[in-house]
């Protein structure tokens, strides 16, 4: 199960780092080539590097698919999966569409590329979502309050019950579309107070929170307003500024470096949270 893989890895190690992966051709260190054999091994050896600092990986489809490198996406969950069974990997496709077409989409998130969960698009229906449902244990993470600036286009639009259009996504993932128990969440880290109101309204759904790092979010606002009773709850993302800390032979070990400095912080920022 998504959410019980997550929480069980969170205490384990006292982290709720999460590493993306997202191999831009253009930002690779120079050594490494640009086929999908150099793609794999630039995210095995970030893997193998940060992997005691992480609750999860995060590889982005797109860095994969857009190059043709489909194959090392593939090998590189397998990877993650073979070595590191014990940590989660969230599939970041926000993939959004209906009935027939949604369902290929879960075989491709779930069978193919065997993630444990994947990010979806919430903005068509529940009927959008339904299809992932049929894989047991898998996670659906909506997208909720985006940490785009362009986000607040749509996102805090309100509706005809008066919610904005994030709080209404945040009372059906915490409610009636909730359907498995493996139901998360987008809330960007650039936005803490719509964090804090998300927590509020689904007390006890997982949080994907991009935005800290190149993005410039706040760890100690972001941790403070979205931990859960249980002091958890929280799977915040950090790629460019961890898989890119280093240009030479030694990228993966300053990428290392990288996601135990941002882990301390989150964990300091936890324990500042907590009181």
């Amino acid at each position: 199960m998504f959410t019980e893989k997550l929480n069980k890895r969170i205490d384990a190690v006292d982290s709720m780092l999460c590493v993306g992966l997202d191999p831009d051709l253009k930002r690779l260190p120079e050594h490494i080539s640009r086929d999908a054999a150099g793609v794999t091994a630039f995210c095995r050896a970030i893997v193998d590097t940060t992997a005691p600092y992480v609750c999860a990986f995060k590889p982005q489809i797109a860095y994969f698919a857009g190059a043709g490198l489909e194959k090392a996406l593939e090998d590189t969950i397998a990877y993650i999966r073979e070595k590191h069974p014990d940590i989660v990997v969230i599939l970041d496709a926000k993939r959004g569409d209906i009935g027939s077409t949604a369902k290929q989409y879960a075989k491709e998130a779930f069978e193919r590329y065997q993630a444990d969960a994947v990010t979806l698009s919430p903005y068509m229906g529940f009927d959008t979502i339904e299809p992932y449902f049929a894989y047991e244990g898998r996670g659906v993470i909506l997208l909720c309050r985006t940490s785009n600036p362009g986000g607040a286009d749509i996102e805090e639009l309100v509706t005809k019950d008066g919610d904005m259009v994030y709080e209404r996504v945040a009372k059906l993932a915490a409610g009636p579309w909730n359907v498995n128990g493996q139901v998360g969440l987008v809330v960007g880290a650039t936005q803490p107070a719509e964090i804090a109101r998300v927590r509020a309204l689904a007390p006890a759904t997982p949080l994907l929170v991009p935005g800290i790092g190149a993005q410039g979010g706040d760890v100690d606002a972001a941790v403070a307003a979205g931990l859960d009773a249980e002091g958890r709850g929280m799977i915040i993302n950090s790629s460019r500024a961890v898989i890119f800390a280093g240009q030479g032979e030694d990228f993966a070990q300053a990428a290392a470096q990288a996601a135990k400095t941002t882990r301390d912080a989150i964990r300091a920022a936890k324990t500042k949270a907590r009181g």
